[in-house]
């Protein structure tokens, strides 16, 4: 089955597919449509549910600049909150009569001759579109790590991304795999749940205090009654948040002074000196993504905690056998192993002009221009792309500016200046060899193992410089830099 779709097809509905619908919209363009897997909007803060899911960034700053909300009920927002606000813009923006629920994508496809794409959904049916945006998130996948045994296991055993709400885990024996951004989450409150949780851990993460407060009632009704008062707090966020890129992209040694603060936080609050010993951090602070908590340090000083650093032999059906033949017996496994950051569109085929494959394209790692644009495939666009995540403020900032970019692109094509556009080949190759450059001076490249990084050590993931760069880079679309398909009239 063969129909003729909106003109710009958008994948996903997160906060970059909704954001990006929102952004068109704005402009003054209704011509789209969303396609979503699930039956409801949220993307990763749909998907996440595990107790104590919350962001790690401000709330007025992890929220569109152009639709605030005066209803966060904490500086940092708990996931309820969150997929609430996301709901909102739907309705706001009156978005949902253009989404497709429960449509997988499967495959999207260029036509050289008509300068289109073709979306096929896993069901098979296909619509065409004149541009394609790819709105699919660095964290939509979770890693299932591929343990020996772990078939065989008698109790209850998921992701943390999947929770399993249904498993009764008081007084349980529970162990967690992973201690990672998830994990500093839920661990806190299964330690307050369980008889007995055994930590297991790879690589222990550096910890600093959460600035987390509750917003009075007062404070909520003067950020509803004068929405000025809003913009200067996500202003002073944003401008306390971002000259911290300095240490991760220009200066590491200023990191030193957040590592002092974690030691002084893991001081004030483990005890016990074996327990501190094996969360102690044994890599360059800012490597690895720097997580934020008042209680899971402490958590791990409860008695019913164990923490260990052993490495895991298998799976077995009671439990988890460690390297060292010791068994760590267990009712529920609990896996906080990440997700696959830098496989981008995981488990979606894209062809582009002239068949190219972009999985095969992006052998090497992903790249694209800005993290927007891929030589080769034409009206495509990406958000939240390649060597676009950050390690010290909100994905937000970069998204607003993705978006505002791709706009930009669509009414040059809405104009009839041409009926494809693609960054040139040159062009792209530039600016991703100036952008490993930059990263090679980056605290990300001080030798440890990361989700930032590929299986052979390439950075696929963070952006090597401020937010406020990446804006005025993304301000105005340059022309002269992509290549232009000139329509019949044009031509």
């Amino acid at each position: 089955m063969s129909v003729r779709g909106q003109s710009v097809a958008i994948i996903g509905t997160g906060f970059a597919g909704l954001g990006m619908a929102a952004t068109l919209r704005r402009a003054g363009h209704d011509d789209f449509v969303l396609f979503e897997a699930a039956d409801d909007v949220g993307g990763c803060w749909r998907e996440n549910t595990y107790p104590g899911a919350a962001c790690d960034v401000p709330s007025h700053l992890y929220s569109f600049s152009f639709a605030p909300s005066a209803t966060w009920s904490r500086r940092f927002a708990p996931q309820p909150e969150i997929l609430d606000y996301l709901r909102s813009i739907a309705d706001t923006f009156a978005l949902r009569p253009h989404i497709r629920f429960r449509s997988r994508v499967a495959a999207a496809t260029f036509d050289d001759t008509s300068a289109s794409w073709t979306v096929r959904l896993d069901d098979g049916t296909e619509t065409v579109h004149d541009v394609v945006v790819f709105a699919c998130g660095q964290l939509s996948n979770p890693v299932i790590p591929a343990i020996e045994g772990a078939e065989s296991f008698r109790g209850n055993l998921f992701h943390s991304a999947r929770w399993d709400h249904d498993a009764d885990l008081t007084g349980a024996r529970v162990a967690v795999i992973g201690t990672g951004a998830s994990a500093i989450q839920f661990v806190p409150r299964l330690a307050e749940q369980v008889g007995h949780l055994t930590l297991l851990q790879r690589s222990a993460p550096f910890v600093i205090p959460k600035a987390d407060y509750a917003y009075p009632r007062w404070a909520r009704s003067m950020f509803a009654r004068v929405p000025a008062l809003q913009r200067l707090s996500r202003w002073l966020t944003w401008a306390t948040l971002e000259p911290r890129s300095i240490g991760f992209t220009k200066i590491p040694a200023l990191l030193k002074i957040v590592g002092l603060r974690s030691r002084l936080h893991m001081r004030r609050q483990i005890t016990d000196p074996a327990t501190r010993a094996a969360v102690t951090p044994d890599h360059p602070i800012g490597c690895k993504r720097i997580l934020i908590s008042n209680d899971y340090l402490a958590s791990l000083d409860r008695p019913n905690v164990t923490v260990t650093t052993t490495g895991i032999d298998r799976i077995t059906p009671d439990g988890v056998r460690l390297a060292n033949g010791s068994t760590v017996e267990a009712d529920t496994i609990v896996y906080g192993t990440g997700f696959h950051a830098t496989d981008f569109l995981r488990g979606i085929t894209v062809t582009g002009a002239e068949g190219r494959d972009l999985h095969r394209e992006w052998d090497d790692g992903a790249q694209a221009h800005l993290g927007v644009s891929v030589h080769g495939f034409p009206n495509m666009f990406l958000l939240y792309g390649p060597n676009t995540n950050l390690g010290h403020t909100s994905i937000i900032l970069m998204l607003e500016a993705q978006m505002k970019y791709v706009v930009q692109a669509v009414e040059h094509l809405d104009a009839g200046r041409a009926r494809a556009v693609q960054v040139r080949a040159d062009v792209e190759r530039r600016s991703n060899l100036a952008l490993q450059s930059a990263l090679s001076k980056t605290v990300w490249e001080q030798g440890c193992t990361s989700w930032y990084r590929t299986a052979s050590g390439r950075n696929t993931n963070n952006w090597p410089a401020s937010t406020a760069h990446y804006i005025r880079v993304m301000r105005s679309l340059d022309e002269s830099e992509f290549e232009w398909t000139p329509t019949d009239r044009s031509a």
